[in-house]
């Protein structure tokens, strides 16, 4: 089959790869279309990144085969998968850290979206595949996993009507957080040093406010009253925004890391944390219920996705949708075979 196969080195280029059998409990798809997202390009980037893989986890697609045994879907569905699905019994998925399960570690779709048939293992099937409703579209149904990523960063970051928060970066990621805490009852603020993007973000996605950084600052400030964002969400910028976002956030909030980025260190006193009592989280993925309440909202209509797609690529073409994103000039790039 084909695909756009990752060779190390940052180079994707279209070749063939070996078509997935389908075992016991596992569903073969055809793929309709895969987002690409800014951990697909950190792994692609990463001189550490082994090849040849294929990558690409946002993926919708049609059932061409069900395993024996397969319950709940059929040949015909048109479904969304995501790749990691833990093993909801172990330490980690006791105490809500199912990113960390080793099950989970391990799990993966065979192989990624960017590619013409992918399978499904068992785990995935029972837990993270979805039945998309007509009215859905490919592309809306391809935000499931990123928008359940973001469902999970808004709970650990413990999120309250009339709260105050600052999103720093509006692409796709932003987009969605500006989004999700409007519904939990937030005063959003955007920043961006990109006017477009702040833009789009202010007027189609629920921000109060937003701007470049010293715009993003005063909107902050002002709406709560000089005490500063009780939460700032971090979804690009790395280890340098750190100093800033603290100074931005009230004594006794919170900033959450949503994304890695540059930096060995992080750059603020312990002091600083100490004495304004400052909380720094991190979420890594998803789980499967922010997976399921996901797939929820954008079949119930109350998230916004349809327009956060920029660009429309083949899977040839992939390798270009990976530049436009490392340039900031595409929002979303949605990949078809």
């Amino acid at each position: 089959m084909k695909a756009a196969v990752f060779h190390g080195g940052g180079r994707i280029t279209p070749g063939d790869w070996p078509r997935p059998a389908v075992g016991a409990g596992e569903l073969l798809l055809r793929v309709r279309g895969c987002g690409l997202c800014g951990s697909d390009i950190a792994k692609i980037v990463a001189p550490e990144t082994r090849g040849p893989a294929v990558f690409g986890h946002e993926v919708v697609g049609d059932v061409i085969e069900a395993g024996a045994g397969v319950a709940g879907f059929a040949v015909g569905d048109r479904v969304v998968a995501a790749h990691h699905v833990p093993c909801g019994q172990c330490h980690y998925c006791r105490r809500g850290s199912e990113s960390m399960c080793r099950a989970f570690k391990a799990s993966n779709l065979d192989p990624g979206g960017f590619a013409e048939y992918v399978r499904v293992p068992p785990a995935n099937v029972r837990h993270a595949t979805f039945r998309i409703p007509e009215h859905l579209t490919d592309e809306e149904a391809s935000f499931v996993e990123p928008l359940a990523c973001c469902l999970r960063a808004v709970d650990r970051a413990r999120v309250e009507a009339g709260d105050t928060a600052l999103v720093v970066g509006l692409g796709s990621i932003g987009c969605l957080f500006t989004q999700l805490l409007a519904r939990a009852g937030a005063a959003v603020v955007g920043a961006d040093p990109l006017a477009a993007r702040a833009r789009v973000a202010h007027e189609a996605y629920g921000a109060r406010e937003a701007g470049d950084a010293e715009r993003a600052a005063k909107a902050a400030r002002e709406l709560s009253d000089g005490r500063g964002a009780d939460h700032v969400i971090v979804t690009g910028g790395g280890a340098d925004v750190l100093g800033w976002a603290a100074g931005l956030t009230r004594d006794g909030g919170s900033i959450h890391y949503f994304a890695g980025g540059p930096g060995d260190a992080l750059p603020l006193p312990l002091a600083t944390l100490y004495h304004h009592e400052l909380t720094i989280t991190t979420t890594y993925s998803s789980s499967p219920a922010t997976l399921a309440r996901a797939f929820w909202l954008l079949a119930a209509g109350k998230v916004e996705v349809a327009g956060l797609i920029s660009h429309r690529l083949p899977l040839d073409r992939l390798a270009e949708g990976v530049d436009l994103m490392r340039r900031r000039e595409a929002l979303k790039v949605y990949v078809t075979p």
